[in-house]
């Protein structure tokens, strides 16, 4: 990433993933989550449910589901927050493939 200034204010060009920015050592992760979350936050509100009502849904507490939708989601694994979304009536499809660099990553591609 290249830094520039921009009327004497340094800017940074994100790398596309603001944990990675910010140094956090699990990154890829993070970012997966995230985008689970943003996608159960999608499903919730085009099915018009309460947060009590997607609790009951999805298999978790109505706090858990607070904590989710103010972006702290530490508390749920990856795994969860598919679960969390399949019982929200979506699939999600894992698909492997060899990786271009020596060691693969994780990304989400939603569609």
């Amino acid at each position: 990433m290249q830094n520039q200034t921009i009327d004497g204010v340094e800017v940074m060009r994100s790398s596309g993933n603001v944990f990675a920015d910010l140094g956090l050592h699990d990154a890829e992760k993070l970012k997966i989550k995230a985008g689970l979350v943003i996608e159960i936050r999608k499903a919730m509100r085009l099915q018009g449910l309460t947060q009590q009502v997607a609790a009951k849904r999805m298999g978790i507490t109505q706090p858990k589901v607070s904590d989710m939708m103010r972006g702290d989601f530490s508390n749920l694994s990856e795994c969860k927050l598919m679960d969390c979304l399949n019982r929200l009536g979506y699939d999600i499809e894992i698909k492997v493939r060899p990786a271009a660099q020596p060691v693969g990553h994780l990304m989400l591609a939603v569609g």
